[in-house]
């Protein structure tokens, strides 16, 4: 439902001068209907959950990480990632693969940009006309508690692209174009943070808490994606976290006025610079929902990584939740993807809306073997890289700007695929994987390649149908979305959903801010801010997740924790790994000052020959194939500034009055 005076464009201060008067006729519902009761009141607030963009299906070939872990083949060059690689960030302004602006699917906007400001607009609105409400005082909370909250995380999405804004508070008219400075990062991460602690105050624990409301009991069973007390706890630690971290702190020490300045030319010993006072803020909000869930006050845990064949994301008989499940489904009727550990999610997208999309966009286009146009999206060597060891070393270490390869790491470049993470097998197809299994369909050109073939020189290698870099991505979606097994067809049941945050993340997180002002071994061990974690044991939990018979992983090694810097190391390669290709990359190169280093600006291909004959492959797991010549070739050199820490604002918007101004360099 949409009050009257509900501008489509959003935000007066925001818009042009013509945009932000707009509004669609037939969308307006009178104040005295919208805000009377309960009921209706909720109705207005649902359509600010139907605007989370879904990123996987902005539109028919989506494009969400701008980092270094992935590219496009040749064919997708006109989508934002490669324009990010480009150093063309205006073009985020008019690409409908974009999720930042996006295009029109599914019936609704997939723009971060346009539906921030609107829905800001909408919890303004009813905020300010709450004392219309005739219902109870649990209604009324609920109401506020939701508008609250997405008032703070449409404000926080925004800010982590276009760096600090104003905080808009007030629904004004569509004849007052406010003149309201920018803040800094840091100061609209405060105003956030005030958001999110009202959202804690006012909304049940999680969905279990929403079922046992009298207001929530009518949708029973069915609030598992309402906005609630968790999550508003998560959002404030992140909140911290991000005013907290070097990027930020750099930008509030150079502002001039509340406008960010340029940085120097180069980020060269300020990666661990972080800003004490809002990690140690980040960590006690981390440490207080951790405490929830350790102690089973919360729905919320980590999925279960427990597989009888990983190749395959065959589930173990024994496993309770599965690890795929955060981010897809099959043959479970359209069941939406998170499972237990999915914390944030937009809403329900629908049967089969992955169909045409996202399903097909990360497999082989070789002679049609994955059906659609041609464009893939596929891992890059970096992030291959990243992968370490199952003895829970990393492969490389990183050493002025270089990579250098770990000894303790005992990686062998003639079996580059053997005791790796275990996370790798579930993530990544590699040379040698049976990509295919049910060939009865194909025709006789494409059961050639039922076996992967990406060595330098395969049938998989070609840069417009197959892997540049010699790997694709299957955690997204599994490899059977293809032409033989057909998993993307309606019987299936595939549906996709990434969701914004999970709870791993807050392990992750809360690791980061808890060693971002230790000194040492025992404040790395200490568990001063969860009452049953440290930092060390939070990286831990996730490797534990990960353990195997067939695939051990161990736990941080002791080195790393003598030294909270190398240990932060590891905290961000853990990130890398485990939240790989769900689009926080750039975002955290960003904020850890890295995003102009070496050696974050290059990516790569992994190139070798295939040593085995390509029958061996039927018989043998394609990780115990030797391999020749294993070495790293440079794919793109992205030439970025200091500029490009930040998207650039609309040109349209900066016009609008002088202390609206645009971000430096652009």
């Amino acid at each position: 439902m949409r009050g009257a005076l509900l501008l489509i464009a959003g935000c007066a201060a925001l818009t042009s001068c013509t945009d932000w008067l707009e509004k669609d006729p037939e969308a307006i519902v009178a104040e005295d209907e919208a805000f009377k009761n309960y009921r209706n009141f909720q109705g207005y607030i649902e359509e600010i959950y139907n605007l989370i963009p879904d990123k996987e299906k902005v539109n028919y070939c989506t494009a969400w990480n701008f980092g270094d872990d992935a590219v496009h083949n040749t064919e997708g060059y006109a989508h934002m990632d490669h324009q990010v690689d480009l150093g063309n960030y205006r073009n985020w302004y008019t690409n409908t693969q974009c999720w930042l602006k996006g295009g029109d699917y599914n019936g609704r906007r997939q723009s971060l940009w346009d539906n921030s400001w609107y829905c800001i607009r909408k919890c303004n609105m009813g905020i300010e006309n709450i004392k219309s409400l005739v219902g109870t005082d649990e209604e009324r909370d609920l109401l506020l508690g939701q508008m609250y909250f997405f008032r703070a995380w449409w404000h926080f999405e925004l800010m982590c692209y276009f760096g600090g804004l104003p905080y808009i508070d007030q629904a004004f008219e569509a004849s007052n174009i406010p003149e309201l400075p920018r803040l800094s990062f840091q100061e609209c991460a405060d105003r956030c943070a005030e958001d999110f602690e009202r959202a804690y105050n006012l909304l049940p624990l999680d969905a279990q808490g929403w079922d046992e409301t009298l207001a929530g009991m009518q949708t029973s069973g069915k609030n598992d994606l309402r906005v609630n007390k968790f999550m508003a706890l998560c959002y404030l630690g992140k909140c911290y976290l991000w005013a907290g971290s070097p990027l930020m702190k750099e930008m509030e020490k150079a502002k001039t006025g509340g406008v960010p300045q340029l940085l120097g030319a180069s980020s060269n010993g300020k990666t661990y610079d972080y800003d004490v006072a809002y990690c140690k803020k980040a960590a006690e909000a981390f440490g207080k929902a951790l405490d929830m869930v350790t102690k089973g006050q919360v729905t919320y845990k980590l999925a279960e990584y427990k597989y009888s064949d990983i190749y395959n994301h065959v589930r173990d008989e024994n496993a309770e939740t599965n690890y795929s499940d955060i981010f897809y489904t099959v043959k479970q009727n359209w069941n939406m993807p998170g499972t237990t550990e999915a914390i944030f999610r937009g809403v329900y997208p629908g049967a089969n809306s992955a169909n045409w999309n996202c399903a097909k966009i990360f497999g082989p286009k070789v002679e049609g073997l994955v059906a659609h146009d041609k464009i893939i999206h596929h891992p890059t060597a970096n992030v291959i890289d990243q992968y370490g060891m199952s003895n829970g070393e990393p492969i490389y270490l990183v050493e002025n700007g270089e990579y250098k390869i770990n000894p303790e790491a005992h990686w062998d470049p003639e079996h580059p695929y053997k005791d790796r993470d275990p996370r790798f097998y579930h993530d990544i197809v590699f040379d040698g994987f049976h990509y295919v299994l049910s060939t009865d369909a194909l025709t006789s050109t494409q059961k050639k390649h039922e076996y992967c073939s990406l060595y330098t020189g395969g049938a998989m290698r070609g840069v417009a149908d197959g892997s540049s870099t010699g790997y694709f991505i299957q955690k997204l979606v599994p490899h059977q979305c293809n032409e033989g097994d057909k998993w993307y067809d309606w019987d299936y049941a595939f549906q996709s959903y990434l969701p914004y945050m999970r709870l791993a993340e807050i392990y992750l997180m809360y690791a980061e801010a808890r060693a971002a002002f230790a000194n040492d071994k025992a404040d790395l061990n200490a568990r001063d801010y969860c009452s049953t974690l440290s930092a060390v044991d939070c990286i831990n939990a996730l490797r534990d997740r990960v353990n195997s018979p067939d695939y051990p992983m161990e736990h941080v090694v002791a080195r790393f924790i003598e030294n909270p810097k190398l240990f932060m190391d590891e905290v961000r390669r853990e990130r890398a790994v485990e939240l790989s290709f769900e689009g926080f990359r750039w975002c955290d190169l960003q904020r850890w000052l890295l995003l102009t280093e070496p050696p974050y600006t290059v990516k790569y291909s992994h190139e070798f020959e295939r040593l085995e004959a390509d029958t061996w492959f039927k018989d043998h797991d394609p990780k115990d194939a030797r391999v020749g010549n294993f070495h790293k070739e440079e794919l793109i050199t992205r030439r970025l500034e200091s500029k490009h820490y930040w998207f650039p604002l609309p040109d349209k918007d900066i016009y609008l009055y002088e202390g609206f101004a645009q971000n430096p360099g652009w």
